[in-house]
C-alpha cells in the first residue's frame, strides 16, 4: 500500500470521524429540506456545516452534501450547483471564481485496492482547485488531485490526476487535454 494511509478502520480517530459523519448528514439533511427563498436558514446552517460563514459573493445551491463540512475550504466568488457531494475528510480547497456544475463530486478518501488491507485502511488526500476553474456537471474528482487554475472539467469525467493549468480535461476512450 502506499504512504498515503489517514486512519486505520475502528481506531479512535475513525470513531471520532464517524461521530461527525453523522453530525454533518443531520445539518445537510435539515439544510436540504429549507424553502429555497429561506436565505438566512441557509446561511445558519452552512455556518454549522462548515464551522464558519460563507465567504463573500459565494453561492451554493442545495440539496447539497457533505461527510466533514470542516474541511470543505471555499475562497469568495465560488459557486457550487445543486445536488453536489463533498466527501471533504481530507481536505477540499476551492479557490476564488471556481464554478461547481451540478451533480459534481469531490471524494478525498477511499480503500486500498490490495483486498487484504481494504477493511483495515482509509487512504486518500486532499482536493484543490486553483482559481477560476470550471467543473461541469457530473464529474467526479478523486483523492489527491489538483486542479490548475483556468482549467476546465467536462460534464461527466472523472479526474484522477492533477490538471494542468488552462486545459480542457474530457471524457472518452481517452483523456483529452488542449492547453489554451
Amino acid at each position: 500500500m502506499s504512504n498515503d494511509r489517514l486512519m486505520r478502520i475502528h481506531s479512535p480517530e475513525f470513531k471520532a470521524m464517524t461521530e461527525r459523519v453523522l453530525r454533518a448528514t443531520e445539518l445537510t439533511s435539515r439544510l436540504n429540506v429549507l424553502p429555497f427563498e429561506d436565505e438566512e436558514g441557509k446561511a445558519a446552517l452552512f455556518e454549522r456545516i462548515l464551522g464558519r460563514p460563507v465567504p463573500a459573493g459565494t453561492t451554493i445551491y442545495p440539496p447539497f452534501f457533505t461527510d466533514h463540512g470542516f474541511n470543505l475550504e471555499l475562497a469568495e466568488r465560488v459557486f457550487i450547483n445543486q445536488n453536489c457531494t463533498f466527501l471533504d475528510y481530507a481536505g477540499i480547497r476551492l479557490a476564488e471564481r471556481v464554478l461547481v456544475g451540478p451533480k459534481a463530486t469531490f471524494i478525498t478518501m477511499g480503500h486500498p485496492v490490495d483486498p487484504g488491507e481494504r477493511r483495515e485502511w482509509l487512504t486518500g488526500g486532499p482536493i484543490t482547485v486553483e482559481e477560476n476553474a470550471w467543473i461541469g456537471a457530473g464529474a467526479t474528482i478523486l483523492p489527491g488531485v489538483t486542479i490548475g487554475r483556468d482549467a476546465v472539467v467536462a460534464a461527466g469525467a472523472v479526474v484522477a490526476e492533477d490538471v494542468p493549468p488552462a486545459s480542457l480535461v474530457t471524457i472518452g476512450k481517452a483523456t483529452v487535454r488542449r492547453q489554451w
